[in-house]
């Protein structure tokens, strides 16, 4: 029966033919694109001719024949596309850290006098340590309030508050928040929001402008697929723009960078958000792996990974009952973004036993098994056979030979 339903399910697929967009090695079932994204097709080309004839043969010319210099707006306004945000309004460069706390920073200070900075005890690390730093640097009251509990602080205590940091979705379990709700309740208490966007940006119809969001940051390597390390992306909505006063003030964030001032100017608009040189093939290589989406809307891409998601849970009520799983992702689509996790105390040992096996997927400490769902390439068949595979590694107790046991430096 599951069989047949996954068959169903993938002949009425709109968007089956994506797949083809990618490089998948075979024999594989790659469930860890929450992590890092599978390689689009597109990209090894790109990258080739960056190196070969831009880099290789034009050289610095580059900079102004290949369009280097206009690539982290260009390729910003394609993430823009993804996430809901008009076109001048995101920049892509620098790391995910430094975007994060560029943009925190800045929002903290458009909020002088609030000594409140909340954010989520479940916020991905980077985020809390982040959130720490800019406490200790503006003199600020670091609050960990639960995302679901958010509203409710905000209206009780927003007064205090100059910003409310959180993700649409717990990194761990998938569980997905209400962004609508939580900017509103922080506008209405005279708040900023900042958004990280790691887990949502190409996996969810975001709305950026339609929600009034203040500032985001996300990565390009989960389910935008820009390759290991990929730049990072900074949204900084247009109100905000002419009062964006960020603590690193590189020189490509120059109003007249090759006036070569020795006094900082920021330009008038979204690249006072750049810092400084980007590291341009990974730049290149994440503006390749978005035209995986062209042509894509972003609601078909929802309403594929929901039924991702969902098949997966239902395989696993089916299949793993009784041998020591439960499930850690809520059941309701509306609070379900594009992964599933599940709980068992050999979480590490059964992820490394499905490793084997080609599944890959990741986990989580102490307990989570982590599975990314990313439509554009996936399967209801893929979903079922890694299923299949851990209903058996569990039940035949594979995952507790020796070999298994010893955790790597990356889990």
């Amino acid at each position: 029966m599951l069989n047949q339903r996954a068959a169903t399910l993938d002949a009425a697929d709109p968007l089956a033919h994506l797949r083809e967009r990618f490089v998948l090695p075979k024999g594989v079932t790659y469930l860890d694109g929450n992590s890092l994204g599978a390689l689009p097709a597109a990209v090894p080309a790109a990258v080739d001719d960056a190196v070969h004839r831009q880099w290789g043969t034009d050289l610095i010319r580059s900079w102004n024949t290949n369009g280097w210099w206009e690539a982290p707006v260009r390729t910003g306004d394609a993430v823009g596309r993804l996430v809901g945000a008009a076109p001048g309004q995101i920049v892509v460069g620098d790391s995910t850290s430094v975007q994060l706390f560029n943009t925190l920073v800045a929002a903290v200070r458009l909020r002088p006098g609030r000594r409140l900075l909340l954010t989520d005890p479940d916020h991905f690390p980077t985020d809390q340590y982040i959130a720490d730093s800019v406490g200790r640097l503006l003199g600020l009251e670091v609050r960990r309030v639960p995302a679901r509990e958010a509203v409710t602080v905000l209206a009780a205590e927003g007064d205090q508050a100059a910003v409310a940091a959180y993700a649409p979705v717990d990194y761990r379990t998938g569980e997905l928040y209400d962004m609508a709700a939580v900017t509103a309740a922080a506008h209405a208490a005279g708040a900023l929001v900042h958004w990280d966007l790691c887990h949502a940006a190409g996996a969810l119809p975001l709305q950026l402008d339609a929600i009034k969001a203040d500032f985001a940051a996300g990565c390009g390597y989960k389910y935008l697929s820009g390759g290991p390390g990929a730049p990072a992306f900074a949204y900084v909505a247009h109100r905000h723009q002419p009062g964006f006063d960020h603590p690193v003030t590189g020189w490509h964030g120059h109003t007249a960078p090759f006036s070569m001032s020795g006094t900082y100017t920021p330009a008038p608009d979204v690249t006072r958000a750049r810092i400084g040189t980007p590291p341009l093939l990974s730049l290149v290589a994440l503006e390749a792996a978005l035209t995986a989406f062209d042509g894509v809307a972003m609601e078909a891409v929802r309403a594929k990974s929901l039924s991702l998601t969902g098949f997966f849970q239902h395989c696993a009520d089916q299949l793993l009952d009784g041998l020591g799983f439960t499930m850690a992702t809520p059941r309701d689509a509306g609070r379900r973004g594009s992964q599933v996790a599940l709980r068992h105390p050999e979480a590490f040992p059964l992820v490394a036993a499905l490793a084997v096996r080609g599944v890959i997927g990741d986990m989580r400490a102490p307990d989570l098994l982590r599975f990314g769902f990313n439509a554009l390439y996936l399967t209801h068949a893929d979903v079922l056979h890694a299923v299949e595979q851990l209903r058996d590694i569990a039940a035949t107790g594979a995952h507790r030979a020796t070999e298994l046991q010893e955790r790597p430096t990356v889990t």
